[in-house]
């Protein structure tokens, strides 16, 4: 298992349409994909947007991601990229 704490940084947070793009990529990967806020026992489903807008995750919250399987590496570095990027939006 690999984790990793990361900042919202999207001036909107992780939105709906954030929110998609995160479920999309995490449901490419074998490994199960799971986010919490930093500090909380409440883990969600990063293949679920239910979930994950659950979260409400807005601009400057900690997450934390944690990914475990065969491809669990690679499924992180994939959604470092994407957190880091902003969810390839300009805010």
């Amino acid at each position: 298992m690999i984790r990793k704490t990361l900042r919202i940084e999207s001036e909107l947070g992780l939105h709906a349409r954030a929110a998609a793009k995160l479920v999309k990529l995490a449901s490419q990967f074998e490994s199960d994909v799971k986010l919490s806020r930093l500090n909380s026992q409440q883990q969600v489903d990063a293949k679920s947007i239910l979930g994950i807008l659950l979260l409400a995750a807005s601009q400057g919250t900690e997450i934390q991601v944690m990914t475990n399987g065969s491809d669990e590496k690679r499924a992180m570095e994939a959604v470092v990229e994407l957190v880091k990027s902003r969810f390839g939006e300009e805010k």
